[in-house]
């Protein structure tokens, strides 16, 4: 009869340790450590087989619930908590309250040069201009997808008379609401250790959607104020 330890060895045979997990997710997550990774373990993101000596070993599938997961924090900034009930969910066959399209397994950003954003956004080589003028959009010889979203918007803004300029104060006010999530994290940031990074890298996009939250409210309290 083969031992414990031998049983326990077949049974992980074929698994990933933690270092072959990180050189899978690090070329698109940078800032992914194995404390961030042991953090998402207690977050109940994923629940990894242990060997006889207590390694962590991680499954294909325990491979892409981590991905979707820092996908989901990385773009969306949705908080873990957000994150595991969504998987919870799906775990048990059911539809999750607010669906999420699962994030593409090899994302590849999409680069425009200038001719190509122009295109893409349907913006007049002026309104880029004035744009780039008024520092909503930097200058450069290829430009993202972010870039191309945010020059969409601002097409659709301009049919109103709502100009780059007139925007330009909303940056400055993001600006500030870092400072505030900076300043909440004070404590952590200070701590030089991997568990307050991670415990940081984690309360960052909470706390920004907390503060996108209230400011969602503001606006609909002022526009409701506007119509009545």
């Amino acid at each position: 009869m083969a031992s414990p330890a031998r049983r326990a060895t077949a049974a992980t045979a074929g698994l990933l340790s933690i270092g072959q997990v990180l050189s899978r997710l690090q070329p698109d997550f940078p800032q992914l450590t194995s404390s961030k990774l042991r953090f998402l373990e207690v977050q109940g993101i994923v629940a990894p087989q242990r060997t006889a000596s207590g390694y962590r070993k991680f499954s294909d599938d325990d491979l892409e619930r981590l991905r979707f997961a820092l996908t989901l924090q990385r773009d969306h900034y949705m908080p873990l908590n957000v994150i595991r009930e969504h998987l919870e969910q799906l775990d048990a066959g059911e539809e999750p309250q607010t669906p999420i399209a699962p994030p593409s397994i090899h994302p590849t950003e999409v680069r425009y040069d200038r001719k190509e954003l122009l295109a893409a956004s349907g913006a007049a080589p002026q309104l880029l201009n004035d744009a780039i003028s008024t520092g909503v959009i930097e200058a450069g010889k290829k430009y993202t997808e972010r870039d191309a979203r945010l020059l969409s918007t601002l097409v659709a803004l301009d049919r109103h008379g709502i100009e780059p300029r007139h925007v330009r104060g909303l940056r400055q006010t993001a600006e500030r609401e870092v400072a505030l999530v900076e300043r909440a994290m004070s404590a952590l940031l200070r701590r030089t250790d991997a568990t307050s990074r991670a415990k940081a890298s984690e309360l960052a996009p909470e706390l920004a959607t907390r503060l996108d939250d209230i400011r969602t409210i503001f606006v609909k309290d002022a526009l409701g104020r506007l119509t009545d």
